[in-house]
């Protein structure tokens, strides 16, 4: 994650006078690992960044920009989300093969 979306979910965070471990406990994350995710230390999944803009009240997309900017960024925005949800679908579909793969090579082992 770059540290500017994580600068944005912390600035978001202070605006409303939330805790650290409101947040935290919203995620159902331990305050050291959400702090990581305000510094930009952890990589964040889509998943978890909806979780975030819904906690604020917010669209994704509006975690990536600021009030400033034009929509044809939010397009872009728009644009690169739509990229980002293909490659998680296409991780979630490597890792069912993984899973596949390994099942198979156990059930090899166990035959022989």
């Amino acid at each position: 994650m770059t540290p500017s979306i994580g600068k944005k979910i912390k600035a978001l965070r202070k605006q409303r006078g939330w805790p650290i471990r409101l947040i935290a406990a919203q995620l159902d994350i331990s305050i050291p690992a959400y702090s990581k995710i305000e510094t930009g230390y952890t990589d964040v999944n889509i998943s978890r960044l909806e979780q975030i803009a819904k906690i604020f009240e917010l669209s994704l997309v509006s975690l990536f920009t600021d009030c400033a900017t034009t929509s044809t960024s939010s397009e872009e925005v728009s644009i690169v989300y739509e990229k980002l949800r293909t490659k998680q679908l296409e991780i979630i579909d490597l890792q069912k093969q993984l899973i596949k793969i390994h099942d198979e090579i156990r059930a090899f082992s166990a035959s022989t």
